[in-house]
């Protein structure tokens, strides 16, 4: 048996429990053995009996008196009950629907029992303990379900934290000296790591508190010390590779900043810089810009596009969606529209092309577009994912830009980077990836850490500030009123929904590395019911007399569209959504934005949804509903109405949810040890110093085979989009 191993090879465990431990993402024997307990009961003092008291969780260890099994005729139960002693007295026990102990507990049986002191009408028992038989003197150091910290792990149905002890810990001892630690030793010394058998056995049956806390040090540092070597190697690759060396055309770049009719912000100008000289090198840029919602990354890109097409080459620019894909599309048109440019959309449905003779758009066969493209008409192709089908080819493609970048998949981005996408030149493109999501600057360093970062951290002047307001229920009605006003007054209101919670709550509990096919889609079919419960309240009770309309993920692209467009102009007075309404969609006179259940959300995923409002002269809204009292919650959505700054936010984010709740950062599957770690700077910033170094002295880890298949396997597992 190795780490590998499969875990249908791995005595017993049977097909039953294969398939349950396979609803919790394990897989192989390294799955099962870093499948970490997430908190520990303290049963590892033993008092005697006479000194157990009520009400209190305790553990005791005596020899079985007497041991039968009834059943109570009221309730339909079976009752377990026995007498236990030891040299201070003897106390009741009692287990409830556990007959079967009859069978493994006999009188004279020496048990371990841990639980909590109840006070019946025949006086104190120990109701439904942990127990656990001891054969021998040897065995009293070898406690496992109680007698010491015992440690309980994240469950599934019919799989329970027993079990897996009962199955780790002899898998443990069998594998003492053939796990092969991947922490080089010198680092392991340097930095007082805990070696990795006796971290597994410490985290898994910890002889104290301290030894658990040190094991899980070890754990976080190894997880992040891989993520810093996976990004850097990654950063080691590009660096490698060709791209093309588009010059700076300052004439050119000045010309467009004069032609528009805003002046650009100083971070706009800092940005448009530092990309315009990265594409200068013969090296692909990975460039990340982040801005707030906004802030005025459409422009930036634009620049660089304009930059690459007059230099004689082409660009793609990629949405997450139809909506989005087509707003960009009509914004870039409208910014380059002096510059003779040929600009092509393509999306899933629709394909439009702009002339660069006739400066008009026009509708054109999918057949047509994919040609202009492959002969280099086409200056700026954007599009959806329609833009990573085989079919679409280029003739000398030097730029990419994804925008909402983590929307998109590795694979994806890999796709669209291929220099076999081209028909004459052999090249990387440049990649600029944006996004509107605020990310903690330690999550950057961590997890983009083979990005460059460009931070758009100004907004262009004349925004008014976004009034916000925590409503509480006995508000609502007052809220209400002022929407309708609101849209008296030509306004339109924005009403966003969280996912009705169900019995499908647990679903978000399991902490598989990553959500199943069918896990997602349940949690989406929630959101739904929310969102058409919402309408049918606002637009029967609520608001009879206005016009609202309802957008969920679950409508076909056209229905959506349609819909959007009909808000756009005016058609829809309220626009009752899921949390998924595109990022970025610009509905100038939407003045007020609802978010019901604002606790539900993560605060930079509140601070988007109030971006959506305020993007014109008018004065702008943001109501946040919630009926929770919890001092968490109104920690943060303090937070929201003091701070427009969405960088702080999600700086405060991360430090009161933690990086599992930050949007997106689940599907990553880091561990949760390592997540947490993700907060502490000084370790990120620590383990990325130590890759560095291991890197400069050995480029592709010859000298460290154990880490190198180490990282191999990491890089497998781990998907950070």
């Amino acid at each position: 048996m190795d780490l590998s191993t499969s875990i249908e090879n791995i005595p017993r465990i049977g097909p039953t429990y294969q398939k349950k431990l396979k609803k919790l993402g394990i897989k192989t024997l390294r799955d099962l053995l870093f499948h970490f307990p997430h908190r520990y009961d303290d049963f590892s003092k033993i008092v005697p009996i006479a000194e157990v008291k009520v009400g209190e969780v305790c553990c005791i260890l005596g020899k079985v008196l007497k041991i039968e099994t009834s059943r109570t005729w009221k309730k339909r139960m079976f009752l377990t009950q026995a007498i236990v002693e030891d040299k201070t007295g003897a106390i009741k026990v009692v287990w409830f629907n556990q007959p079967y102990l009859t069978n493994t507990i006999k009188e004279k049986d020496t048990l371990c029992l841990a639980g909590k002191v109840v006070r019946g009408e025949d006086g104190l028992y120990l109701s439904n303990p942990a127990r656990e038989k001891i054969t021998d003197k040897k065995e009293l150091s070898g406690f496992t379900h109680t007698g010491r910290l015992v440690p309980v792990y994240p469950e599934t149905e019919g799989l329970s934290s027993r079990w897996l002890r009962y199955i780790i810990k002899p898998l443990l001892i069998k594998l003492k000296d053939k796990i092969q630690d991947p922490i080089p030793p010198d680092i392991r010394q340097k930095y007082k790591l805990m070696e990795l058998t006796k971290a597994l056995w410490q985290i898994h049956f910890p002889s104290s508190k301290a030894l658990a806390k040190k094991a899980q040090e070890r754990f976080a540092f190894e997880e992040l010390f891989l993520i810093q070597l996976s990004v850097l190697k990654e950063r080691q690759k590009i660096a490698q590779q060709k791209a093309i060396a588009i010059p700076i055309n300052i004439e050119l770049i000045k010309e467009f900043i004069n032609s528009l009719p805003f002046t650009l912000t100083g971070a706009q100008k800092k940005c448009v810089w530092q990309i315009l000289k990265n594409m200068e090198k013969p090296h692909p840029m990975n460039r990340l810009l982040e801005g707030d919602v906004g802030s005025g990354k459409t422009v930036v890109a634009t620049i660089a596009a304009l930059n690459v097409t007059k230099a004689g080459y082409q660009v793609a620019f990629m949405a997450p969606t139809e909506i989005l894909a087509k707003q960009h599309f009509q914004e870039i048109t409208k910014l380059l529209a002096d510059f003779k440019l040929n600009i092509g959309l393509l999306t899933g449905k629709t394909d439009k092309f702009v002339s660069k003779k006739l400066k008009e758009i026009i509708e054109i066969s999918r057949k047509k577009i994919l040609e202009k493209t492959a002969n280099g008409e086409i200056d700026i192709l954007i599009g959806t994912h329609a833009l990573i089908q085989d079919k679409v080819k280029f003739k000398n493609l030097a730029l990419v830009i994804l925008d909402e970048q983590h929307r998109f998949g590795v694979e994806q981005r890999a796709k669209l980077l291929n220099p076999t996408k081209q028909t004459e030149i052999q090249a990387i493109p440049h990649l600029l990836s944006m996004t509107a999501t605020p990310i903690p600057r330690t999550l950057a360093l961590s997890i983009y850490g083979d990005l460059d970062l460009s931070l758009l951290d100004e907004m262009p002047k004349g925004r008014k500030k976004i009034i916000t307001k925590v409503v509480s229920p006995a508000n609502r009605q007052k809220a209400y009123d002022f929407v309708r006003k609101q849209i008296k007054k030509g306004g339109q209101a924005f009403v966003i929904c969280p996912r009705i919670e169900s019995q499908n709550q647990d679903l978000e509990k399991i902490t598989s590395s990553r959500l199943t096919k069918k896990k997602r889609a349940i949690l989406s079919w929630a959101e739904v019911k929310a969102v058409k419960e919402e309408y049918e309240k606002l637009s029967k009770e609520i608001f009879p007399d206005l016009k609202v309309g309802m957008l969920h993920g679950k409508m076909p692209s056209k229905e959506k569209e349609r819909i959007m467009n009909d808000f756009k102009n005016k058609k829809i007075d309220i626009l009752v959504s899921t949390s998924v309404v595109e990022v970025g969609v610009d509905v100038p006179d939407a003045t007020v934005m609802i978010i019901e259940g604002a606790e539900r959300f993560g605060l930079a995923q509140l601070h988007q949804f109030r971006g959506r409002v305020g993007r014109s002269k008018y004065q702008s809204f943001c109501f946040l509903f919630t009926d929770s009292p919890a001092k968490k919650t109104r920690q943060r959505l303090k937070a929201l109405v003091e701070s427009e700054d969405g960088f702080a936010l999600s700086e405060k984010d991360l430090k009161i949810r933690g990086p599992g709740n930050l949007s997106g950062t689940r599907q990553w599957g880091i561990p949760d040890l390592a997540m947490s770690a993700l907060t502490d700077i000084f370790l990120v910033e620590k383990t990325k110093k130590i890759a560095k170094e291991i890197l400069e002295r050995d480029p592709n880890l010859e000298k460290h085979p154990i880490l190198r298949k180490k990282l191999e396997d990491f890089r497998k597992r781990i998907h950070l989009e």
